[in-house]
Protein backbone atom coordinates (compact mmCIF):
# COMPACT_ATOMS: atom_id res chain seq x y z
CA UNK A 1 0.00 0.00 0.00
CA UNK A 2 2.99 2.15 0.76
CA UNK A 3 4.49 1.83 -2.36
CA UNK A 4 1.42 2.12 -4.28
CA UNK A 5 0.76 5.89 -2.48
CA UNK A 6 4.41 6.29 -3.12
CA UNK A 7 4.52 6.06 -7.21
CA UNK A 8 0.95 7.89 -6.90
CA UNK A 9 2.83 10.13 -5.26
CA UNK A 10 6.04 10.47 -7.99
CA UNK A 11 3.74 10.35 -10.53
CA UNK A 12 1.35 12.86 -9.35
CA UNK A 13 4.29 15.49 -8.90
CA UNK A 14 5.91 14.95 -12.01
CA UNK A 15 2.80 15.92 -14.02
CA UNK A 16 2.29 18.46 -11.83
CA UNK A 17 5.90 19.67 -12.63
CA UNK A 18 5.37 18.80 -16.57
CA UNK A 19 2.52 21.19 -16.31
CA UNK A 20 3.54 23.81 -14.79
CA UNK A 21 6.49 24.22 -17.38
CA UNK A 22 4.55 24.15 -20.46
CA UNK A 23 1.99 26.50 -19.35
CA UNK A 24 4.79 29.16 -17.17
CA UNK A 25 5.87 30.75 -20.79
CA UNK A 26 2.01 31.37 -21.90
CA UNK A 27 0.96 32.77 -18.88
CA UNK A 28 4.40 35.05 -18.81
CA UNK A 29 3.52 36.16 -22.33
CA UNK A 30 -0.11 36.70 -21.35
CA UNK A 31 1.00 38.72 -18.33
CA UNK A 32 3.52 40.74 -20.50
CA UNK A 33 0.72 41.46 -23.41
CA UNK A 34 -1.85 42.76 -20.68
CA UNK A 35 0.60 45.01 -18.89
CA UNK A 36 1.09 46.82 -22.33
CA UNK A 37 -1.98 46.77 -23.25
CA UNK A 38 -2.83 48.75 -19.57
CA UNK A 39 -0.01 50.75 -20.42
CA UNK A 40 -1.07 51.71 -24.13
CA UNK A 41 -4.83 52.66 -22.73
CA UNK A 42 -3.39 54.98 -19.98
CA UNK A 43 -0.24 56.90 -21.03
CA UNK A 44 -0.35 60.12 -22.85
CA UNK A 45 0.69 59.10 -26.37
CA UNK A 46 4.25 58.28 -26.74
CA UNK A 47 6.69 56.68 -29.08
CA UNK A 48 9.73 55.01 -26.93
CA UNK A 49 9.47 51.57 -25.44
CA UNK A 50 8.10 52.12 -21.75
CA UNK A 51 8.89 48.80 -20.47
CA UNK A 52 12.24 48.84 -21.50
CA UNK A 53 12.54 52.25 -19.79
CA UNK A 54 10.83 51.20 -16.66
CA UNK A 55 12.45 51.45 -13.00
CA UNK A 56 10.62 50.94 -9.76
CA UNK A 57 10.69 52.56 -6.50
CA UNK A 58 9.73 51.96 -2.71
CA UNK A 59 7.19 54.34 -1.94
CA UNK A 60 7.46 55.66 1.98
CA UNK A 61 4.90 52.93 2.79
CA UNK A 62 7.42 50.21 1.52
CA UNK A 63 5.98 49.41 -1.45
CA UNK A 64 7.78 48.70 -4.88
CA UNK A 65 6.25 50.48 -7.59
CA UNK A 66 7.29 50.18 -11.14
CA UNK A 67 7.35 53.50 -13.60
CA UNK A 68 6.99 53.48 -17.14
CA UNK A 69 8.06 56.68 -18.43
CA UNK A 70 6.63 58.06 -22.05
CA UNK A 71 8.27 60.24 -24.24
CA UNK A 72 7.37 61.58 -27.58
CA UNK A 73 10.12 62.98 -29.81
CA UNK A 74 12.20 62.51 -26.90
CA UNK A 75 10.40 65.05 -24.59
CA UNK A 76 8.83 63.40 -21.66
CA UNK A 77 5.01 63.28 -21.92
CA UNK A 78 4.02 62.01 -18.83
CA UNK A 79 4.04 57.81 -17.31
CA UNK A 80 2.03 55.03 -17.04
CA UNK A 81 2.64 53.37 -13.32
CA UNK A 82 1.75 49.77 -11.91
CA UNK A 83 1.13 50.85 -7.71
CA UNK A 84 -0.73 48.19 -5.63
CA UNK A 85 -2.52 48.37 -2.33
CA UNK A 86 -2.16 45.22 0.44
CA UNK A 87 -5.61 46.76 1.86
CA UNK A 88 -8.55 45.78 -0.36
CA UNK A 89 -11.01 43.97 0.87
CA UNK A 90 -10.67 41.11 -0.52
CA UNK A 91 -6.47 41.24 -0.35
CA UNK A 92 -4.62 43.01 -3.28
CA UNK A 93 -5.34 45.77 -5.51
CA UNK A 94 -3.19 46.26 -8.37
CA UNK A 95 -4.26 49.36 -10.81
CA UNK A 96 -2.22 50.94 -13.78
CA UNK A 97 -2.42 54.69 -13.78
CA UNK A 98 -1.27 57.10 -15.88
CA UNK A 99 -0.41 60.44 -15.48
CA UNK A 100 0.59 63.93 -17.67
CA UNK A 101 3.71 65.80 -16.96
CA UNK A 102 2.32 67.66 -14.03
CA UNK A 103 0.41 64.50 -12.25
CA UNK A 104 -3.06 64.89 -13.56
CA UNK A 105 -4.41 61.09 -13.74
CA UNK A 106 -5.35 60.71 -17.44
CA UNK A 107 -6.68 57.10 -17.10
CA UNK A 108 -6.07 53.99 -15.33
CA UNK A 109 -6.97 50.09 -15.39
CA UNK A 110 -7.49 48.01 -12.76
CA UNK A 111 -5.07 44.98 -13.45
CA UNK A 112 -6.22 42.27 -10.53
CA UNK A 113 -8.29 42.53 -7.41
CA UNK A 114 -10.24 40.00 -5.24
CA UNK A 115 -12.77 42.78 -4.34
CA UNK A 116 -16.84 41.28 -3.85
CA UNK A 117 -18.44 41.25 -7.07
CA UNK A 118 -21.11 43.79 -7.89
CA UNK A 119 -19.37 45.91 -5.06
CA UNK A 120 -15.79 46.54 -4.69
CA UNK A 121 -15.37 45.09 -8.75
CA UNK A 122 -16.92 48.10 -9.93
CA UNK A 123 -13.83 50.26 -9.29
CA UNK A 124 -12.77 49.92 -13.39
CA UNK A 125 -15.88 51.73 -13.85
CA UNK A 126 -17.29 54.01 -10.67
CA UNK A 127 -13.92 55.74 -10.80
CA UNK A 128 -14.18 57.30 -13.92
CA UNK A 129 -17.87 58.17 -13.93
CA UNK A 130 -18.54 62.06 -14.58
CA UNK A 131 -21.52 61.80 -11.69
CA UNK A 132 -21.28 63.61 -8.46
CA UNK A 133 -17.47 63.19 -7.21
CA UNK A 134 -16.64 59.96 -8.66
CA UNK A 135 -14.32 60.04 -11.02
CA UNK A 136 -10.51 60.47 -10.38
CA UNK A 137 -9.85 60.78 -13.83
CA UNK A 138 -8.37 65.10 -14.20
CA UNK A 139 -7.87 65.23 -10.67
CA UNK A 140 -3.93 65.39 -9.67
CA UNK A 141 -3.16 64.47 -6.12
CA UNK A 142 -0.71 66.89 -5.16
CA UNK A 143 -3.37 69.36 -5.35
CA UNK A 144 -6.40 66.78 -4.96
CA UNK A 145 -7.51 64.90 -1.41
CA UNK A 146 -7.47 61.39 -2.85
CA UNK A 147 -9.40 59.84 0.13
CA UNK A 148 -13.10 59.10 0.42
CA UNK A 149 -15.24 61.81 1.03
CA UNK A 150 -16.09 59.70 4.58
CA UNK A 151 -12.63 60.39 5.64
CA UNK A 152 -12.68 63.85 4.85
CA UNK A 153 -11.87 63.49 0.76
CA UNK A 154 -12.29 64.71 -2.19
CA UNK A 155 -13.81 60.98 -3.65
CA UNK A 156 -17.13 58.99 -3.29
CA UNK A 157 -16.54 55.82 -2.32
CA UNK A 158 -18.14 52.89 -4.20
CA UNK A 159 -21.71 52.67 -2.45
CA UNK A 160 -21.38 49.86 0.13
CA UNK A 161 -17.43 49.29 -0.78
CA UNK A 162 -15.73 51.52 1.58
CA UNK A 163 -12.60 49.63 1.83
CA UNK A 164 -12.19 48.66 -1.38
CA UNK A 165 -12.65 52.42 -2.38
CA UNK A 166 -9.83 52.92 -0.10
CA UNK A 167 -7.73 50.83 -1.19
CA UNK A 168 -7.94 51.48 -4.91
CA UNK A 169 -7.48 55.11 -4.27
CA UNK A 170 -4.66 54.29 -1.75
CA UNK A 171 -3.20 52.75 -5.35
CA UNK A 172 -3.25 55.82 -6.95
CA UNK A 173 -1.47 57.83 -3.83
CA UNK A 174 1.50 55.72 -4.03
CA UNK A 175 1.37 55.54 -8.12
CA UNK A 176 1.60 59.67 -8.09
CA UNK A 177 4.09 59.26 -5.06
CA UNK A 178 6.59 57.11 -7.04
CA UNK A 179 6.18 59.32 -10.48
CA UNK A 180 6.81 62.77 -8.76
CA UNK A 181 9.59 61.38 -7.09
CA UNK A 182 9.09 61.36 -3.42
CA UNK A 183 9.88 58.16 -2.68
CA UNK A 184 13.17 55.52 -2.42
CA UNK A 185 14.76 53.48 -5.48
CA UNK A 186 13.78 50.16 -4.92
CA UNK A 187 17.44 48.79 -5.90
CA UNK A 188 19.75 51.27 -4.26
CA UNK A 189 17.74 52.29 -1.54
CA UNK A 190 18.55 55.95 -2.14
CA UNK A 191 16.17 58.68 -2.75
CA UNK A 192 14.52 59.35 -6.11
CA UNK A 193 13.88 63.00 -6.80
CA UNK A 194 14.74 63.41 -10.91
CA UNK A 195 12.22 61.53 -12.77
CA UNK A 196 10.52 62.51 -16.11
CA UNK A 197 7.93 64.36 -14.27
CA UNK A 198 10.35 66.69 -12.21
CA UNK A 199 11.96 67.96 -15.24
CA UNK A 200 9.42 69.84 -16.45
CA UNK A 201 8.10 71.49 -13.29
Amino acid sequence: MVVVLTAVSVITGAALGYIYKITKEPIEQANIAAQENAIRMVAPEFDNSPSQESYEVTTADGLTVTVFPATKGGEPVGAAVRATSPNGFGGEIAVMVGFDNEGTILNYSVLSHAETPGLGSKMNDWFRTDKNRQSVLGKNPGHCNLTVSKDGGDIDAITAATISSRAFLETLRHAYEAYKGNSTDATSGSSVHATAANSTM
